[in-house]
């Protein structure tokens, strides 16, 4: 058998996703005092680039976590009153009950697994109550659903004083988004995502009014107190002993996400999720396995497709030849698990390498098809 993952190219899994080797190798440098003007210099240049990657002026905390840690900050720092969650997934399911574990009080608005948001059930949901924060997840990971924050930051900014809290672990990097021109309070996401990075570090822009907040908020907790954040980020530290060998792999990264430009870095994303899309639909033509697409049309993230398997057909099972074929795709996961996989079209893959792995898919699916 193959070992999965071993050839460049062929690791196309929802997160983490593959990491070009000079990045990997950036990891190995000799270490550095993290208080002291190295590691300053070090903080001030990838500012820069996050910013860019954020389409924000703010400043873009960086934290020694997972995504999940910038979540729980996102509601510890957003007051005490209730919390809309939007939830149409597994990790927008995780948000609301971050809500609920920091204490809050959590109303879900939920629509089904792969579909989005209707800005006027926002709408309505906002006139039926007041809410001190809404959670919703631009990019559902689970689903591949893309949910339109913009519109739904516009209702809730009209409707409400309510922070607009995102979640945009597959969509930083792959999916477009401006922190600043859509007003979003607190947009977070994670290394090992569309940004191609080894996993273990997270990222975060609050807007003045989250900060404003934040401030007036009692229980923030320690490690995820965005005050203390932003003190430290003033001075280019951070509040506690960074990754710093993670930091070496984003100074390394940043370059080459910038050289491609955000526009085209999206584009490019867009063009294999929707090769992705049209390879699902003639999956049946070509293969006799009625596959689809589990998320609504007009709701597909450009980073990730979970791919709905027809009964008779063990979507687990199409994941183990493919490793045992030497790739590398993902499982379904949560309320889904069972019925779909899932493609991650993220990060620093090419269109040719796309290629190579659906046509792979399309010879796995003809061994298993049942007839």
């Amino acid at each position: 058998m193959a070992v999965s993952g071993a050839v460049p190219g062929r690791f196309f899994l929802p997160g983490p996703t593959e990491v070009r080797a000079e990045v990997l190798e950036a990891q190995t440098r000799p270490m550095i005092a993290h208080r002291g003007a190295g590691f300053q210099a070090l903080m001030g240049d990838v500012q820069d680039g996050l910013r860019d990657v954020f389409r924000t002026k703010r400043p873009v905390f960086v934290s020694t976590s997972s995504a999940t840690g910038l979540m729980e900050a996102a509601i510890r720092n957003s007051g005490t009153g209730p919390v809309l969650s939007l939830v149409n997934g597994a990790f927008s399911e995780r948000f609301a009950a971050i809500g609920e574990a920091c204490g809050r009080v959590v109303d879900r608005l939920e629509v089904g697994y792969g579909e989005g948001h209707d800005p006027d059930d926002v709408r309505r949901a906002l006139r039926a109550r007041r809410y001190e924060a809404v959670t919703v997840v631009h990019s559902e990971t689970s689903t591949g659903a893309l949910n339109h924050v913009e519109e739904i930051a516009a209702v809730v900014r009209r409707e409400s004083d309510a922070l607009v809290l995102v979640d945009s672990v597959t969509g930083v990097g792959g999916a477009e988004l401006h922190a600043d021109a859509w007003a979003l309070d607190f947009v977070l996401t994670g290394s090992h995502k569309a940004l191609a990075l080894p996993p273990g570090l997270a990222f975060g822009v609050a807007s003045e009014r989250m900060m404003e907040r934040a401030a007036r908020t009692p229980g923030r907790g320690v490690y995820f107190d965005l005050v203390a954040h932003a003190a430290n980020l003033e001075k280019l530290q951070t509040p506690t002993t960074p990754a710093l060998s993670l930091l070496y792999a984003l100074q390394a990264q940043l370059p080459r996400i910038g050289a491609e430009g955000m526009d085209a870095r999206w584009a490019r994303h867009a063009r294999m999720a929707e090769r992705t899309w049209r390879w699902v639909e003639g999956a049946s033509r070509e293969t006799g396995v009625a596959l689809r697409v589990l998320a609504s049309a007009g709701f597909r993230s450009p980073t990730v497709t979970a791919v709905l398997a027809p009964p008779g057909v063990d979507p687990g099972a199409i994941v183990k030849e493919m490793a045992a074929r030497g790739w590398v795709i993902g499982g379904g996961y949560g309320r889904v698990k069972s019925t779909t996989f899932r493609i991650g079209h993220m990060g620093d893959h090419t269109e040719e390498e796309l290629e190579r792995v659906l046509g792979e898919l399309d010879a796995v699916l003809r061994s298993t098809s049942p007839s």
